[in-house]
């Protein structure tokens, strides 16, 4: 067994954030790709890794380290030697942890919503009603969030909702590279913090919500600038991208 293992979804944001920071560490890991819609993550030897069942999950000489914020953290703890994502100062450190918690608790969900809309509506849609409502059922940290979303999709009015936070979370992102001078969220070196944003303005250029930021060359550069990372085309591997994996989603690509 390798040292890590790796237990994910390839267009799991979360899963991103983890596959990013091994792989810029350069560190080598096995990869066991979960299909999320097949149940994967519910299957018992799954829940007895993560018992969430959700992914991603890291197992380090067969110790699981779970959620995605942690894992970052602790692969930065243990591999800080070779690029290190944590700044030294405490004061740093503690202000890239206030910007990581405003990312797990604003955008991140936001984004579940447009993505299960646009992405996987229509595979709820062709179960029956027993079927889905075992499915929510299944999910020990989605059950809600299933339910609320139903067999037609998240009305208007949350998905407006959903698109403001994230447009907010935009301008706030924006405000950090300006009072840090950028190029990354807090100044001249690439952080945690950082990591943590990169799937969800990866996953909202994939499904055209780019316009987000049509007015704010900081946050273009800065997508460039993660973009042409050695560690991106080995995250985004084929079949990262939503419009990569559902068909249906290709018009959105402009």
């Amino acid at each position: 067994m390798n040292e890590f293992v790796l237990y994910n979804a390839p267009q799991s944001t979360c899963s991103q954030r983890v596959r990013f920071v091994l792989n810029a560490k350069g560190l080598a890991f096995e990869e066991h790709k979960l299909d999320l819609l097949s149940g994967d993550q519910l299957k018992p030897e799954y829940l007895k890794i993560n018992p969430n069942g959700v992914v991603p999950a890291l197992l380090h000489n067969g110790r699981p380290v779970l959620d995605s914020a942690v894992i970052i953290e602790y692969l930065d703890e243990v591999r800080g030697d070779v690029s290190p994502f944590t700044p030294r100062d405490p004061v740093d450190r503690a202000r890239m942890r206030w910007m990581m918690r405003y990312i797990d608790e604003i955008p991140t969900p936001s984004l579940r919503v447009p993505s299960y809309n646009l992405a996987f509506l229509p595979s709820f849609q062709k179960m029956s009603k027993e079927e889905f409502i075992a499915l929510a059922n299944a999910k020990p940290l989605r059950k809600e969030f299933l339910l609320s979303m139903g067999q037609t999709g998240f009305p208007q009015k949350e998905m407006d909702q959903a698109l403001d936070r994230l447009h907010r979370s935009v301008v706030r992102m924006n405000d950090w590279i300006g009072e840090s001078g950028g190029p990354w969220l807090m100044g001249k070196n690439m952080t945690l913090a950082d990591v943590a944003i990169m799937p969800v303005i990866v996953r909202m250029d994939d499904i055209n919500l780019g316009t987000a930021w049509a007015d704010k060359p900081a946050i273009a550069h800065w997508l460039h600038l993660i973009q042409t990372h050695p560690a991106f085309k080995t995250t985004y591997y084929p079949g990262s991208l939503l419009t990569e994996k559902y068909p249906h989603l290709a018009a959105l690509k402009k």
